[in-house]
């Protein structure tokens, strides 16, 4: 069993994040697949900032992103609540892509990395 690998949220699946050598890599995160992708977004990146605290930190930490969209018609929607979102001055590197997510449902899927303390 390894010691230096933290798990959290660990199901029989997948965890929600795991940690290591001072990195935390978060597992994708959507929304409710009914949402139109504005909301979906909100509940994305809620998710991140609960799991981000999980682990005793904040979306400043975040060194990088992926976003995943399932019609990249939905780009300026996702990018207006990404950026009312962000942090100012600790904006990650990022990229964002379509396709074809879960369930047709969902619109975004949203996957980061950060430094832990």
């Amino acid at each position: 069993m390894t010691t230096d690998i933290t798990r959290y949220g660990t199901g029989p699946r997948m965890s929600e994040a795991v940690a290591y050598n001072g990195i935390l890599w978060v597992a994708g995160q959507v929304g409710n697949a009914s949402d139109p992708v504005g909301e979906q977004t909100k509940q994305c990146l809620a998710e991140v900032d609960r799991i981000l605290a999980g682990a005793g930190i904040d979306k400043a930490r975040i060194l990088s992103a992926q976003i995943w969209l399932a019609d990249m018609a939905d780009f300026p929607a996702m990018n207006a609540v990404w950026d009312a979102w962000v942090p100012q001055g600790h904006t990650p590197a990022r990229a964002t892509g379509e396709a074809k997510l879960a369930t047709p449902d969902y619109k975004v899927e949203v996957i980061v990395t950060a430094a832990l303390k």
